[in-house]
């Protein structure tokens, strides 16, 4: 909308001209997301604590001290993340990019159904809220319909270019270490895509369960996201570090950055002892954004790098699950993983922070596949 508006007045202020460059407008996003987030937590706080009277409800097979500590706090704040989100990409995108409309709407379908799982347990007071058959199915259709929107539109893009000189498709894979090797998994490809977008909002959504756990690695895998995003849109960039071509995935680092600052303000109410749980509402729309974004710059194994704290919580509870139905024994003391050391005895500002630094190491790892090819 911004973009519009002052290229439109460029050639009466030349100054306006700063608002054609997607680093200005990833930073604005950035503070304008973040801005919002600083002025409607407080209001939104205290409405949803009106509403929820006991907060969320807490899982009676997880930890005892939750129990007792977590109480009362109040859920859906995943919500104050999505309203930023979205007002900071209205202002700042170039809303004529169709990547950008793809990811919103996973961001925004995610968040309606982790919306209406939130409204569930909190009116029945219950935390198993919809069913996971109705959970899976709704988001697997809304995945879908981004995945094929998305091979449509890299589906003519010249992203391979730089390479091979072949036109791209919208079903090939880019695969990190290599040069030229750029598999087209057909028709294969979208059942692949859609399990990426999944698999990241429901790992997301596992990782969330400490104060500030999850939101700290979203914030450090959407910024090194949109530094990607940023790299692969740039077609001189792109022929340098000899990564594909993406035409338009460089306004995504606008998306990533209004992430980065809503998650930042979202963490200034979530930080131990939380104010607020972002809820499926937060959780499932961040894990979905996230998965829909490497889907659009062709960096889907890369996102299991620097996600890779949500892909070890995810299979933590899967080796839990199998284990216990094949043996009858557990492996961890209680899955998801974070659980586990939380009943060794650690602290949960010491997991959370040691969580944090390796999403960090998982981040750099992440971004040292850019060039060793």
């Amino acid at each position: 909308m911004l973009l519009l508006l002052f290229t439109f007045l460029a050639e009466e202020f030349k100054f306006n001209n700063i608002f054609r460059y997607q680093t200005f407008r990833t930073g604005g996003s950035v503070m304008t997301a973040l801005f919002i987030a600083f002025i409607i937590g407080p209001s939104l706080i205290r409405w949803l604590r009106s509403k929820q009277g006991k907060g969320q409800p807490i899982r009676q097979d997880g930890p005892q001290s939750h129990i007792v500590t977590k109480v009362g706090t109040p859920t859906m704040g995943g919500f104050m993340i999505l309203i930023a989100t979205i007002v900071s990409v209205l202002l700042w995108a170039d809303l004529s990019n169709q990547l950008v409309w793809a990811v919103l709407f996973v961001t925004v379908g995610f968040g309606a159904v982790g919306f209406y799982d939130d409204f569930v347990k909190v009116t029945k007071r219950s935390s198993a809220g919809i069913s996971s058959k109705a959970k899976l199915a709704l988001t697997t259709l809304i995945a879908l319909g981004a995945v094929i929107w998305i091979s449509n539109v890299t589906g003519g893009c010249p992203w391979n270019l730089p390479l091979t000189g072949d036109n791209c498709s919208g079903t090939s894979l880019a695969m990190p270490f290599f040069k030229e090797f750029f598999p087209n998994l057909g028709f294969a490809y979208l059942f692949f895509a859609v399990f990426v977008i999944l698999g990241a909002s429901h790992a997301v959504n596992l990782t969330d369960g400490l104060d500030g756990l999850a939101i700290m690695p979203v914030m450090i895998a959407a910024a090194t996201f949109g530094f990607i995003a940023y790299l692969v849109g740039n077609f001189k960039f792109a022929d340098y570090l000899q990564i594909h071509y993406v035409f338009g995935a460089g306004e995504l680092a606008v998306f990533c950055g209004a992430l980065l600052g809503a998650g930042l303000g979202f963490l200034w109410f979530n930080a131990p002892p939380a104010m607020i749980f972002m809820g499926d509402t937060g959780s499932l729309s961040l894990g979905g954004a996230l998965g829909t974004v490497a889907v659009a710059i062709k960096h889907e194994i890369v996102l299991a790098i620097v996600g890779g704290l949500f892909v070890l919580e995810a299979i933590s509870v899967m080796i839990q699950v199998a284990s216990f139905k094949l043996t009858g024994k557990r492996v961890f003391r209680m899955a998801p993983i974070h659980h586990h050391f939380e009943q060794l005895g650690w602290k949960e500002p010491t997991i959370v922070i040691r969580f944090w630094i390796i999403a960090t190491i998982l981040s750099l790892l992440g971004l040292a596949t850019l060039k060793l090819r």
